[in-house]
């Protein structure tokens, strides 16, 4: 089905149907009036003879049966007595038939009056082989020009359907970086030109929109660095304090792991939006066991009073060239989201082997909407909390951009299992 929906393709079926169809019609139609101009002509002129005959025969009982080669003529009296025509033309009514004798083909007039018969017959068995004739040769003119219609149709195609075919391509090679090259330059002042031209100015359009967008993004995750920066270097010198009070120093915890998010968060944006992944051949692995128990470190505070334990279980050691801070946003989402849906029990956090493993004994997720969860937005009926739902959105990004994978599931025991695999299957 995929051929009959390309437009060329369309071109080629067009120009075969036409040809096709005009062609068959055009052979029909020469049947057809042969058939009509044989069928009057034989017949009339059969009717006027035996009529001419049978007049003469009034006037001039003498005269004698008409005999040609093709032509035969009788007079005999109502009934046929002696047998004189074949049976298969003596029960005729009066009038101009087409009748099969000893296998050949006769068209007969006949004309029956209360005193006498008469009968002419005219044997048209090579009218009927020249027909058959006809319609072979008919028949073969339909194929010839059905050939070359699709041939037309083809060589017709390619020719119409270059220009889109070179347009498609070179939107093919246009570069996601940098001003897009102008494509209307390539083609003439015709429709193709107008699309070309159509899609530039969408292009430039679009071009800027994307180059605004970024230009905005990292400009304000640039600035958000400075006093993000500065609360952070504020907090680690309160906390550094040793006479500080516990609930000041709780409180300085919770500001510094706001700020220490923030930043990781504002990072990994700023990767996201220049589609880059920061990292080059001369970059350091990072320990994602480090990354993970800094992160949980972070979010003991929230366990609050819930009765939830934190656990991670490390199987063997773990590197990734990546961001640490790509790495701590994308571990952290998971975790989060694990404490947050979490009312009682444990979350279990699994190193090793290429993945991190996130399990926990909430509730899960039902298994028609498991595919949803990385939708911006999307928040699982019967939630309760706070949340605009674009976590797991950006980490689905992120792991994209990294060539990572997640996967979500509910565990046979209850809980939902996340699982983060940096390389392998």
């Amino acid at each position: 089905m995929q051929y009959r929906r390309r437009l060329r393709s369309r071109i080629v079926v067009s120009f075969l149907l036409f040809g096709t169809l005009l062609s068959a019609l055009f052979a029909l139609s020469t049947l057809f009036l042969q058939n009509n101009i044989e069928d009057q002509l034989i017949g009339e002129t059969l009717k006027q003879e035996l009529d001419s005959y049978v007049t003469q025969l009034r006037l001039d009982p003498s005269v004698v049966e008409p005999f040609y080669t093709r032509i035969q003529g009788y007079i005999t009296r109502p009934g046929d007595p002696n047998k004189t025509v074949s049976a298969e033309v003596r029960d005729l009514p009066t009038g101009v038939h087409d009748v099969k004798i000893s296998g050949g083909a006769f068209k007969a007039a006949i004309r029956k009056e209360e005193d006498l018969w008469a009968f002419l017959i005219y044997d048209v068995s090579d009218n009927q082989r020249l027909k058959q004739r006809l319609i072979f040769a008919l028949i073969g003119a339909v194929l010839l020009f059905s050939v070359l219609s699709f041939m037309m149709g083809a060589w017709s195609s390619r020719r119409v359907m270059k220009p889109v075919t070179d347009l498609a391509a070179r939107l093919d090679t246009l570069s996601e970086e940098g001003k897009p090259e102008r494509l209307s330059e390539h083609f003439a002042d015709d429709e193709v030109g107008q699309l070309a031209d159509a899609l530039d100015s969408y292009a430039d359009r679009l071009h800027h929109l994307v180059e605004r967008d970024r230009e905005f993004n990292a400009d304000v995750s640039h600035e958000l660095r400075s006093p993000l920066t500065v609360i952070t270097g504020a907090t680690e010198l309160l906390l550094a304090q040793p006479d500080l009070d516990e609930k000041v120093r709780t409180r300085l915890l919770r500001i510094a792991r706001a700020a220490r998010q923030s930043a990781d968060i504002t990072t990994a944006l700023l990767h996201l939006v220049r589609a880059e992944q920061g990292i080059d051949k001369d970059s350091t692995a990072h320990d994602v066991g480090r990354i993970v128990n800094e992160v949980v470190h972070l979010y003991e505070p929230l366990v609050g009073n819930k009765p939830l334990v934190l656990r991670v279980r490390e199987e063997d050691r773990l590197s990734v060239i990546a961001p640490e801070s790509v790495v701590a946003v994308t571990v952290g989402n998971l975790i989060g989201n694990a404490m947050r849906y979490t009312p009682e029990g444990e979350v279990m956090i699994t190193i090793g082997n290429g993945r991190v493993r996130v399990e926990d004994t909430g509730p899960g997720i039902p298994e028609q909407d498991l595919e949803r969860v990385f939708e911006r937005h999307y928040r699982g009926e019967n939630i309760a909390g706070k949340g605009a739902g674009l976590g797991l959105a950006i980490v689905k990004r992120l792991c994209e951009l990294y060539g990572w994978s997640i996967h979500f599931s509910n565990r046979p025991a209850g809980g939902l299992r996340a699982e983060l695999r940096f390389f392998g299957e």
